[in-house]
C-alpha cells in the first residue's frame, strides 16, 4: 500500500519510493452510509479504470446526503432520538472498514473526514442539527478510535469538513482532533477541508507542525469561479509552505448555488487548470452531483435549493468531466509539471488565462479557457510548443509571432479551452 509523504520542496507529494504523486481524488462523502458493498465494488472498479488514486469520504453521516436504503448509524440512539456518542455501533465501523480495505486493495488512498462541521460547535454547520453535536470531551476518544480503526490503511486524515471558525470552541474541537490523530497515526498525512472561499486558518493550525498540507474549496457559486486561482494564490503566499490541493472545485452537474444552471465538464476543467497553474499543483479533487451524496432516482434531496436535484449515481458516475480531470493528471505526470510556479506574464486584460513556469525557465504551461489571441511578456522562440484542445484532446502546433521580447499566440480555431505546454533545451 502506498504511503504518502511531502516532497523536499514542500509543494507536492511523493510515495515511499520518492516517486512524485499527483493527488487525484473523487468526492464520495456519503460512502459509508449510502453505498451497498456491491455498488461500492462497481464504483471502485470504474474510478480505478479512470486513474483516480484518492477517495474523499466522510466517516460520519453527511448531513446533506441523499436518502439511504441502508439503515445504519455510527452510534446508538437515546430515547429522544439523538445519538449516544459514547455507544459506538461496531457494525457501522466494521462495514466502513471493509469498504476502506476494498478501496486499498484497488490502489486508492482513502482521505477520511474526521469531523464535518455540523458535529462541531461554533461553525456554520452547528445550526443544522444541534442535538447531534459531538461533546467536546468525546473528541479525543473518538479520534483515537478512528486512528485505531483506519490508521493501518495509511489514509489521509481530513480533520474538518466544510468548516469555518465562528468562535473559539471550533478551534478547541479541531485542535484536539489534529493533535490526537497525529499522535496516534504519525505516518498519516493531515489536512483541513474548509468552507467555500475560506483561507484564513487560525494560527493554531497554520503554525502547527502536525498539519501537512493545505486544502481549499473554490466551490459552487457561478459568480465566484475565480476562487479557483484566487485561493490557490492565497495559500501559496502563506508564510509556512505546504502542498496545496483544491479539495472541492465545482461539481459536475451541480447547480449554480441557488441559481439556475449547472456546471459542465468545461467548468470543471477550468477550475482544475486554474488551480493547478496558480499554486495548487499538488493535485485536485473531482466531484459529480449524484456521487458525492450517492443519489438514487426519484429519492428526495434535502439541499436541492442550493445544489439542484441530483442525478442518479449510475448516471453521475459516467459524467464526461471525470475523464477530463484524469487527463489533467496524465498531462501533469507525463510532462513532469511538478516544478511549475505561477508566472504573471499574460498581458491580456483578464485573469482567467493562467500561466506557470518552472524554476529553471525550461518549461511553461498556459491555460486559455476561451479562444482568443494571447500576448505573453516573454520570448518563447526557444520553446518547443504544443497545444492540447481539451474538449477533444486534439494536439495542435500553436502559431506564434515574436517581437520586442514578447510572444503573440494566435487564436486557435477551436471553440474549446486549451493547455499550451512548452519546453526548451
Amino acid at each position: 500500500m502506498a504511503r504518502l509523504r511531502i516532497s523536499e520542496s514542500k509543494d507536492y507529494f511523493v510515495d515511499e519510493h520518492g516517486k512524485k504523486f499527483f493527488y487525484l481524488a473523487d468526492t464520495v462523502w456519503s460512502a459509508f452510509t449510502n453505498i451497498s458493498i456491491e455498488e461500492w465494488a462497481e464504483y471502485l472498479d470504474y474510478r480505478r479504470m479512470q486513474n483516480f488514486n484518492v477517495l474523499q469520504i466522510n466517516i460520519l453521516p453527511q448531513w446533506d446526503a441523499s436518502p439511504s436504503d441502508i439503515s445504519i448509524l455510527p452510534f446508538k440512539l437515546k430515547s429522544d432520538g439523538s445519538w449516544d456518542f459514547y455507544s459506538i455501533n461496531q457494525t457501522y465501523f466494521d462495514r466502513a472498514e471493509q469498504m476502506v480495505r476494498m478501496a486499498r486493495e484497488r490502489g486508492f488512498i482513502p482521505a477520511l473526514v474526521i469531523l464535518w462541521c455540523n458535529y462541531v460547535k461554533d461553525t456554520w454547520g452547528s445550526k443544522i442539527n444541534p442535538q447531534n453535536i459531538m461533546p467536546l470531551d468525546f473528541v479525543k476518544p473518538w479520534v483515537e478510535y478512528v486512528g485505531e480503526r483506519f490508521g493501518k490503511y495509511d489514509p489521509i486524515f481530513i480533520i474538518s469538513g466544510d468548516t469555518n471558525f465562528e468562535g473559539p470552541q471550533a478551534i478547541d474541537y479541531y485542535l484536539i482532533a489534529l493533535e490526537t490523530i497525529k499522535d496516534k497515526c504519525p505516518h498519516c498525512l493531515t489536512t483541513m477541508h474548509l468552507c467555500g472561499g475560506f483561507w484564513e486558518l487560525p494560527k493554531e493550525f497554520e503554525t502547527s507542525s502536525k498539519l501537512d498540507f493545505y486544502m481549499f474549496q473554490s466551490g459552487h457559486s457561478a459568480t465566484k469561479q475565480d476562487l479557483a486561482y484566487i485561493l490557490a494564490e492565497k495559500f501559496l503566499s502563506k508564510t509556512i509552505k505546504r502542498p496545496i490541493v483544491n479539495g472541492e472545485p465545482c461539481y459536475e452537474g451541480h447547480s449554480y448555488g441557488y441559481s439556475y444552471g449547472r456546471f459542465t465538464r468545461f467548468d470543471v476543467r477550468k477550475a482544475v487548470w486554474s488551480s493547478l497553474l496558480s499554486g495548487a499543483k499538488a493535485g485536485v479533487t473531482y466531484g459529480a452531483h449524484g456521487i458525492w451524496n450517492w443519489h438514487k432516482k426519484n429519492k428526495d434531496f434535502i439541499s436541492k435549493k442550493f445544489s439542484g436535484i441530483p442525478y442518479d449515481w449510475k448516471t453521475a458516475l459516467r459524467f464526461e468531466g471525470a475523464w477530463g480531470v484524469s487527463f489533467a493528471r496524465w498531462l501533469f505526470e507525463t510532462f513532469d509539471l511538478f516544478d511549475l510556479s505561477p508566472a504573471y506574464k499574460v498581458l491580456n486584460e483578464t485573469n482567467d488565462i493562467r500561466m506557470a513556469v518552472s524554476k529553471d525557465n525550461k518549461k511553461i504551461a498556459i491555460y486559455i479557457p476561451y479562444a482568443t489571441e494571447v500576448s505573453i511578456d516573454m520570448d518563447l522562440s526557444d520553446y518547443e510548443l504544443l497545444g492540447v484542445i481539451l474538449d477533444k484532446r486534439y494536439v495542435i502546433k500553436p502559431e506564434i509571432n515574436i517581437g520586442r521580447n514578447r510572444t503573440i499566440i494566435h487564436m486557435y480555431q477551436f471553440n474549446s479551452d486549451i493547455i499550451i505546454l512548452g519546453e526548451r533545451p
